[in-house]
This record gives C-alpha cells, structure tokens and sequence, in this order.
C-alpha cells in the first residue's frame, strides 16, 4: 500500500473524525475548544454566515467531548493543538445532537409535525448511543414515538441521565433554519407562522424552555447552538435567557473560516499548484471580520475548498471561479428585499460598496424592515463584514468578489424588473462587451447603454440620477456578460477607481482591461462646473493607472466617461 503524497481536500464534508482518519486536509481550530471550556458560562451561542464550516466545528466538539470516543482520543487528536493540551472535560459527556434544516414549513401542521420528528429522532438516537450506560434507556426506546406532547420525551430523557448520573452536552446546529425560510417568505403569514412557533405556548420555545430548566440541576451541563441569524434567539426571550453569546467576541474572530496562513497551508498540504492560481484568492474569497478588534480577515472556507478541490480535479485554473452553490444565497436576498426600504439599502450597498450601521446582537422578527435591523441582518449572513470603526459605528462593506457577484445578479433583475422601459438585447450587447475587450472600442459599449437604458429612465429614476446610479446600471450590464470580472470601487491606491474592467483569466486572450472614471452633471451646470468636473476626472484617471496594483497589466486603457443629463456623453480615452 502506498503512502498517499498529499491530502485531500475536504470540500462538501463536514464530519471531523472521517476527516482526520480519512487522509482529508484538516485547519487545526481545536485552541478554540480550550478558550470554549474556560469560559465562565458553559451555555454558547455563537453564529457565522452559511458554508462556513459551522457543522465541521460541532463534529469536533463532539468527538472531543463524547465518553464513547474516549479509547480514540489519541488517534484522532494526538496530533492537534488539543491532543497536546487537553483540558479537564475531554471525553466526559453524553452528547445530545439536534439539528433543525429541512423542517416543512409548507403549513404550521406540517412544521410541528417534522420538528416533533426530529426531537423524537435526535432523543431516539440519544437513548440508542448511551443504553450502556443509561439505567432503563432501552425501556424508555419504545415508547418514545408515542409520547403526547412530543417534546415531553426531551424531558423523560433529561430524567433517565439524571437517576444515571450522566452529564449531558447538547449541540444545535441551523437552530434557526425553519425561522430563516419564514423571514425570507416576506409575507405576514410567514411572520404569524413563526410567531405562533415561537411564542409563550409555542412548540419550539417549550423545546428550549426544557432545556433551560434542565441546565439547573445540571442534567445538561453544557450548550452549544449555532445557525445564521440572532433573530430567535431575541425572540425566545425568557424561553431560553441563559446563553452567552459569542458571536461578535473578538477573542473568537478566527475560530471558522481560514487565514491567509492557514490557506497558505493547506496549498501545501494538498498539493495546490500556485502555477494553476489565475486570481487573487484575497479579493475573491477573503475579507470577512466580524470584530474591529479581531486579529485577521478569515477567507470562507467552503469557497476556498471549492476552488482548490476545481484546480486539483481538472489539473488547470477552474471554469467557475465562483461556487455555484453560492446562488443560493441570491436567492435569499432576493426575497428579503421585497419592501421598498429594503431595496433602497440593498442599492445604496451596490453603489457605495459599503454602509455605516451599528450591528445589533439580536432583534426580534417584527423589526426585520428597520434599516439598522436589515443591515445586522446581511452581516450575519456574510453578505457584509466589518471594515473599520467609523464615528462610534461601524462601516460595513462587501467582503469579497464572490459576494458581490450576488449583490449584482440582484442589481441586474432589479433593474429589468422595476423599469420595463429599460431593455437587454443580448447578441448586441455582447458583441458591444467583445468590441470592447478585443479592439478597445469603448464607443459602442457605452453607446448601447445610453440607448437602451440612460435615454429611457422614468422621471422617478432621473430624481436619482448621478454618478453612482449610472455607474450601477453599467456594472448590471456588465454583469450580463463573462468576458469581464467588472471590479466597483476597486482600490487603485491612492483612490477608489469607479470600475475596473479585469479580463476573466479563463479568456487570456483578451487585448484589453479598463479603467472607468465617471463624472456627470446637470443639463443646467456652468461651464465652469463641466470644465472643474472635466478636469479632475482627468486627474483621478490618471492616478489609478499609474496605482501600483494595476499599471503593469498588460493591454491596460482608462477612460473618462462624462455625462450631461442622460442623452449627452462624452469619451476621453488615456492609455
């Protein structure tokens, strides 16, 4: 048998023991389990955005903690952080797992149902993996499914480890799962729906209140919940009062996701070809902070994994440079933008990239609209992440490429939707996007959007016409081809270039990449104003092709775009 030369890459997996026995690339986060252990309070709510490697982390806890993986300790964490250092509470639990995706939320019937469902499966489970040490939990195994209400089980088993002596640790994964579809629905009946779940007589905090109360006598020593949003948690108030909340604690900045080390690691752990490497894997992937005060951006790992394992499978750079699975967060968005306050962030976030807000720990459901809220609520799911402290706030702003690749895909169908005058004639648009890369004809391109877009905005969309707006209807035009990877706000030091035009590295053989700089002003400015407008315009362009960042590209052109009201521009090229 030969000895496997590198490891492999664990995308898509998230069970901690197979990884390690398995020949998987493991990022060694089990300090963390340490800094968890040493905290005054034993009950932990921490939450990170999707694909961020939430249930990897709870198969660790797991496998640490668990009394029937006791005799494995040395083979599976020997040789991590924590095999080195273990702490007092290793292997001392019975573990009791529960995890709320995929809960029908068709009807509240049919969710009471599969929550019901899944609280009898995961005590049932329970029960099964300690009867060797639970006095009478194979008597107790058949009556489980029986039982009326069904949460009255959690209980009987809360009793049995108790009469046994068995301190239990329970782990909650996607808590919040079933609360996250209703938000999205967008609909009072969806809110009435959740609330009625979540409310004093409620199914899901009765659920939570028996574990509460179970924390007393020390039955349920231990917590750990995670999901995507605080928003039930606010909601459960009483119900469930007795967590600490670690989600914006600086201390557990790094404890999911990769940093830039840890991704320098795994290359060489897996044998990742920097050679094959065709973009910057920071602006593609990294960015994510969750604390002015934390350490280092984290990348997110599943997008990391999913283009190393692409550049590994194929022996090349990837066709898809963006995890398809990401589109399932477009459409997310999509549905929580459904009121008009909402969308009005959600453009003001596509024009500035970023947004001044304070982040809430937790809100309940009937604030969701609020702008303080809404904003708390796309850095939660990753769509926004710190940037600095600002003003005794915080300034947000989209962490990387791959998320505003879906802030676009929601900018491009808003804008067909809402302005029906506003059209997309495909083949002469991507011809206009192919005259620009291949012969450096900007005229046409710009041409195409004043006709088809600038020239037939309402009176209600000229109220907002500026520099920006004209600047998102080019990035959703752009978007609509993928002979360019178009970059807003890209940081040309010093300055902020409006557009840069970066060839997608699976088309080498494009001649030219773009610099846009945008002014504009009224049909009624001075010619003083055009000219003073005119001219700086001319000097940030520039400034951003001499930046450091791009000026060696090869075949690089810049251009200032000048409007005069919607109808009237004008095109000054710099090479």
């Amino acid at each position: 048998m030969t000895t496997r030369l590198f490891k492999r890459i664990p995308y898509g997996k998230s069970n901690f023991r197979d990884i390690i026995l398995n020949g998987y690339a493991y990022i060694d986060k089990t300090r963390f389990i340490e800094e968890l252990e040493n905290e005054d309070n034993p009950n932990h709510f921490f939450i990170r955005p999707r694909k961020f490697g939430k249930s990897m982390f709870l198969t660790t806890l797991r496998n640490y903690y668990d009394v029937n993986t006791k005799d494995e300790f040395e083979q599976i964490f020997g040789n991590l952080y924590i095999g080195k250092h273990p702490t007092p509470e290793r292997n001392s639990y019975a573990i009791m797992e529960f995890d709320f995706s995929g809960l029908n939320t068709a009807s509240e019937e049919k969710f009471a149902k599969s929550f019901s469902k899944a609280v009898q499966s995961a005590v049932s489970k329970f029960l099964r993996k300690y009867e060797h040490i639970i006095p009478k939990a194979g008597d107790f195994l058949q009556q489980i499914f029986g039982k009326e209400p069904e949460v009255d089980v959690l209980t009987d088993a809360f009793n049995l480890a108790f009469n046994g002596g068995i301190k239990i640790y329970i782990i909650i994964d996607e808590y919040d799962h079933f609360a996250n579809d209703l938000i999205a629905m967008g609909t009072l009946a969806g809110k009435d729906f959740y609330k009625t779940m979540v409310s004093a007589n409620g199914m899901v905090r009765d659920f939570y209140e028996r574990i509460k109360a179970a924390t007393k006598d020390d039955t349920v020593f231990r917590t750990f919940i995670t999901g995507i949003s605080p928003v039930m948690l606010d909601d459960l108030t009483s119900g469930y009062n007795i967590a600490e909340i670690l989600t914006l604690n600086p201390k557990y900045n790094e404890m999911l996701g990769f940093t830039q080390t840890e991704v320098e690691t795994l290359m060489v752990e897996t044998g990742v070809d920097p050679a094959l490497i065709n973009v910057d894997m920071e602006a593609y992937y990294n960015g994510y902070k969750f604390h002015p005060e934390g350490e280092n951006r984290v990348y997110n790992p599943s997008m990391i994994l999913y283009f190393f394992g692409q550049i590994l499978m194929y022996r090349k750079p990837p066709k898809n440079i963006i995890d398809p699975n990401l589109h399932t967060d477009y459409g997310r968005l999509q549905r929580l933008a459904k009121n008009d306050r909402n969308r009005e962030t959600l453009l003001q976030i596509i024009r500035d990239g970023s947004i001044v807000s304070e982040i809430l720990e937790k809100f309940p459901i009937d604030m969701i609209d609020d702008d303080s809220y809404f904003i708390s609520l796309l850095f939660y799911m990753g769509m926004l992440t710190v940037d600095e402290q600002y003003r005794f706030q915080l300034k947000l702003r989209i962490p990387n490429y791959s998320i505003k690749v879906q802030y676009w895909e929601y900018l491009a169908k808003y804008v067909l939707t809402t302005s029906p005058d506003i059209t997309v004639e495909s083949r002469p648009l991507q011809d206009a996007i192919y005259e620009l890369a291949m012969k450096g004809d900007v005229q046409g391109f710009i041409s195409y959007i004043s006709e088809n877009a600038f020239s037939k905005l309402s009176d209600h969309d000229l109220q907002r016409f500026d520099e920006k707006y004209i600047q998102v209807l080019m990035l959703a035009y752009l978007f609509m081809s993928n002979i360019y990877i178009p970059m807003s706000e890209y940081e040309a030091v010093p300055g902020r270039a409006d557009i840069f035009l970066q060839r997608n590295p699976l088309y080498p053989e494009i001649r030219c990449e773009w610099v846009f700089e945008i002014k504009y002003c009224k049909t009624s400015a001075r010619d003083s104003e055009i000219a003073e407008k005119r001219s700086e315009g001319l000097e940030q362009l520039q400034q951003y092709l001499q930046s450091y960042r791009i000026k060696d590209r090869p075949g690089l052109k810049g251009v200032l775009l000048f409007f005069t009201g919607k109808n009237k521009f004008e095109i000054t090229e710099i090479k």
